[in-house]
């Protein structure tokens, strides 16, 4: 929990964001992803200051228990000093025990974000699903959180300004407006509407234009002027080599495919899953993981 202190900016977790997203569609597949195309709404988490803090705070978690449908697990939440916002043992159930951070005595509107965060955590613990390391695990929790409809909390509590800040998660605001805006661009839902921050709207604008960009990426043939004469560059070294030469700061790949024929490789724009297809100019390709359908110029 950044308190008052710099706030990380930009994207540089994203690499771990996108594998995130693509272990997601594995564990649960793409018909449960689905089902998540209602995000939590506002008024299911709302902790007015006259609420009773422990009360307050089991109904909100009681909510988010719901949303991500773990009816037999049961929140047991208290608050400490503590350096992190919040923490969650992760026993073997029913019961899980929730300590949040004492700050959010006063700061009640943000204990919706913090449990957001822990209950993935329970969420993705009973899935077995997890990143090796303390970093990317949390990482991965943060995603999901973001993915399947909760996380936008966690970006609204991101404020920011000339004497103070505060940011909960461990993605950077930046990040967790790409995680959600590459939600919205799958479900057609806009969750700006949500946000009182101001500070997490510009950096869900930010993550939008991130997102955007994955699905211009040759060879998609959305991709832009720029993008597809470096792809006809590198599929020209690949045709007149035997071994295709080096591509730094592109996402696709060649490889021969036999008989002077080649593949090329990328990133499905929607769970980056790789996406083989062979190289001979107009093809439509179909993500076997999320089923997307990608129009593509080879």
């Amino acid at each position: 929990m950044a308190n008052g202190g710099p706030v990380e900016h930009g994207f540089p977790h994203l690499d771990t964001v996108r594998e995130a997203i693509t272990a997601l569609y594995r564990r649960l597949s793409c018909d449960t992803v689905a089902t998540f195309a209602t995000s939590v709404v506002p008024a299911d988490v709302a902790f007015l200051d006259q609420d009773d803090l422990h009360l307050g705070a089991q109904r909100v978690a009681h909510e988010l228990v719901r949303h991500y449908r773990l009816p037999d697990a049961r929140m047991i939440i208290s608050f400490r000093e503590m350096t992190h916002a919040a923490n969650v043992e992760l026993a073997a159930g029913p019961e899980y025990f929730i300590e949040l951070n004492d700050r959010f005595r006063t700061h009640r509107r943000d204990i919706g974000a913090a449990l957001a965060h822990e209950v993935m955590h329970v969420y993705l613990h009973r899935l077995g699903l997890s990143f090796p390391g303390t970093r990317d695990n949390e990482i991965l929790t943060d995603t999901a959180a973001a993915y399947l409809g909760a996380g936008w909390l966690l970006l609204d509590a991101f404020r920011e300004d000339g004497v103070s800040s505060q940011k909960l998660g461990y993605l950077t605001p930046e990040e967790f407006g790409y995680v959600l805006a590459k939600r919205a661009l799958l479900f057609g839902e806009d969750p700006a509407v949500w946000f009182t921050s101001p500070q997490a709207y510009t950096a869900y604008t930010k993550g939008m234009a991130q997102a955007r960009r994955d699905g211009r990426q040759p060879p998609l043939t959305a991709a832009g002027w720029s993008g597809r004469h470096r792809y006809a560059k590198d599929r020209r070294y690949a045709q007149d080599h035997s071994v295709p030469g080096p591509q730094p700061g592109v996402r696709y790949a060649f490889t021969p495919a036999g008989g002077g024929a080649l593949r090329v490789s990328f990133p499905c724009p929607v769970c980056h899953q790789r996406i083989r297809v062979p190289v001979r100019g107009r093809v439509r390709a179909r993500c076997g993981l999320c089923r997307t359908v990608l129009e593509c110029d080879t």
